[in-house]
């Protein structure tokens, strides 16, 4: 039986109550992200649960851009997420921007100040954080709170025409300092801001705080479910207040879903921004980087990740994910899907002395031994090839099987070998090795005369493609790097990010080597994947590969002891 597009959970028990009801006719979700970066791992779990929610209903979702702070949004951003949720596999109803309201939502404004719940704030930042108050203690009331409808009205007129400065003044909600929910002692909802917007250009100095938007966007568009993460909790009653006494028409409510949370991986935005712009890494789309971009440049598949957040549920609960679950997901979905081939990262020439000097061999190999549909390839052989440094030892421990003075072992695809010499530079370091031969045991030719306990790749030495490794380990060492914080529209401007997390960073992050791969990947095309043999699942980067010259980001490693619980 094909499974649900979402498991069980709680948002689908309450949207199939809402519809057997009646309460809700059709259900319409949306995904609102600010254009302030790039998408994350977490954003993935995030488009997964709106669009998949409302597909299995029947529904529509809208992706709507929620740009309201043009000190930090960008169209490069815009642009970047349209192509990460199209990537993922979903298409939305309506591309709304919370800017295409910024009218509609100065009129609400103008609604609240009519009804005395709004006034215009004269106090600084630092005093208002003051009055505010803490989770003891009851915030204090601001000295202009009690100024007229008639004042507050032309104070409010004048910071649209842009009369006063950055700071000056902000509007405020009128609801209760004494509120044990922090969220309700009079929050900002619009403040100063002589700054360009990248949708509305000039038209605006004066821009309405998140919090406050959000609920006016989600009636305008008629969102039936609005679906965020669990810090929104605290935030819901000022949705639920700005809905009822805006005079909005349409009636959404807000449900709060456990994030996901990833180990050794840093999803704050603030965070992400600065590894960028201190050139952490390499962009946001860094292979190392959480970020939708970064995990399609390394190798992952949308499939893998629609998997990967569909195995983590939907629930209240906050957990840490382990992030040999979400590399299990790409091993499983590549495992049928990537060539396998063979890759030399870390060469050492061998010689085979008693082969024909000249003569190149055509060897028979099957792309994928788990999936004959993918046929076979012909690799050359020929009297010089590359082995790994690795799989070759002059003095072995016990119980090592590959190549060693007097050993014999097999090569994949080709014929078992034997180490006569070693030869070695003036400093002592080996340069090559000298091996024999035997003819009778050429694969698939049924030779079982003798066998051999170990099987070692290579590659043919005169048509090998130099190639270029990129090998990661997590960009964080620190199991549970600092949590991310989503209201981060609600700082003050010009507060700095805090950067210990930095002190975490690994430094083994990225390794890049110089290889070889089978001459039949001189053809690979960016994001081409492929099972090179014994090192794991590779991809060919967008980024740096040119023709004749690949440059492979590896995905994951071939094993690992991760296993999904038993059903």
């Amino acid at each position: 039986m094909e499974k649900p597009l979402t498991p069980s959970n709680f948002i689908k028990n309450v949207i199939s109550e809402d519809l057997r009801t009646g309460k809700v006719k059709e259900v319409v979700t949306r995904f609102p992200p600010e254009p302030n970066g790039y998408l994350h791992i977490g954003h993935a779990k995030a488009i997964w649960i709106n669009f998949a929610l409302a597909e299995e209903f029947g529904g529509t979702t809208n992706l709507r851009f929620d740009d309201t702070n043009p000190a930090k949004e960008d169209t490069e951003y815009v642009n970047s997420i349209r192509e990460d949720v199209k990537w993922l596999g979903y298409e939305w109803k309506e591309n709304p921007f919370a800017s295409d309201y910024f009218e509609e939502m100065y009129n609400r404004a103008v609604i609240l100040i009519k009804k005395g719940l709004a006034y215009v704030d004269d106090s600084s930042p630092d005093q208002i954080r003051e009055m505010r108050g803490t989770l003891k203690e009851p915030g204090t009331n601001s000295p202009y709170r009690e100024r007229s409808v008639e004042e507050n009205l032309d104070l409010f007129t004048r910071m649209r025409n842009g009369e006063f400065k950055d700071g000056e003044r902000v509007l405020r909600a009128k609801i209760n300092m004494a509120s044990p929910n922090i969220n309700l002692r009079d929050p900002i909802i619009y403040r100063i801001a002589h700054i360009p917007h990248h949708n509305t250009g000039d038209k605006w100095c004066i821009y309405p705080m998140y919090t406050f938007a959000h609920p006016i966007e989600d009636a305008i568009e008629g969102i039936t479910h609005s679906l965020c993460s669990l810090e929104f909790e605290d935030q819901r009653p000022f949705y639920d207040w700005v809905i009822e006494h805006c005079e909005l028409e349409a009636k959404p409510h807000q449900y709060e879903f456990g994030r996901l949370n990833l180990a050794q991986t840093v999803t704050s935005k603030r965070k992400l921004k600065l590894l960028v712009d201190e050139k952490h890494v390499d962009g946001w789309d860094d292979p190392r980087m959480p970020t939708i971009s970064g995990l399609r440049r390394r190798g992952y598949t949308p499939e893998a990740l629609r998997e990967f957040v569909y195995e983590t549920g939907i629930s209240k609960s906050q957990g840490l994910v382990d992030l040999g679950m979400l590399e299990h997901f790409i091993r499983e979905d590549l495992k049928l899907k990537a060539p396998r081939t063979m890759a030399v990262l870390d060469p050492i020439k061998v010689v085979i002395t008693n082969y024909p000097e000249g003569q190149v061999e055509m060897l028979e190999a099957e792309n994928n031994q788990e999936n004959e549909e993918m046929g076979k390839r012909e690799i050359p052989f020929s009297r010089e090839i590359y082995i790994e440094r690795e799989d070759f030892m002059e003095n072995p421990p016990n119980k090592y099987f590959r190549l060693f003075p007097g050993n014999e072992v097999r090569l994949k695809h080709a014929y078992f070998i034997k180490c006569n010499d070693v030869i070695k530079d003036e400093e002592g370091n080996i340069v090559e090795i000298h091996c024999t031969y035997d003819p009778e045991t050429k694969s698939g030719s049924g030779f079982t005369g003798r066998k051999v306990k170990g099987t070692i790749h290579w590659v043919e030495a005169t048509q090998a493609i130099p190639a270029e490794f990129r090998l990661f380990e997590p960009l964080i060492n620190k199991e549970e790097p600092e949590s991310d914080d989503e209201f981060e529209e609600e700082k003050e401007a010009g507060e700095p990010v805090e950067k210990s997390f930095l002190d975490e960073l690994n430094p083994n992050s990225l390794t890049i080597v110089q290889g070889f791969v089978e001459p039949n990947m001189k053809d690979a095309k960016p994001q081409d994947k492929f099972q090179f043999f014994r090192h794991g699942y590779f991809n060919v980067d967008p980024k740096y590969s040119e023709p004749g010259k690949p440059v492979f980001n590896r995905v994951v490693s071939l094993k690992s002891s991760f296993h999904l619980p038993k059903a």
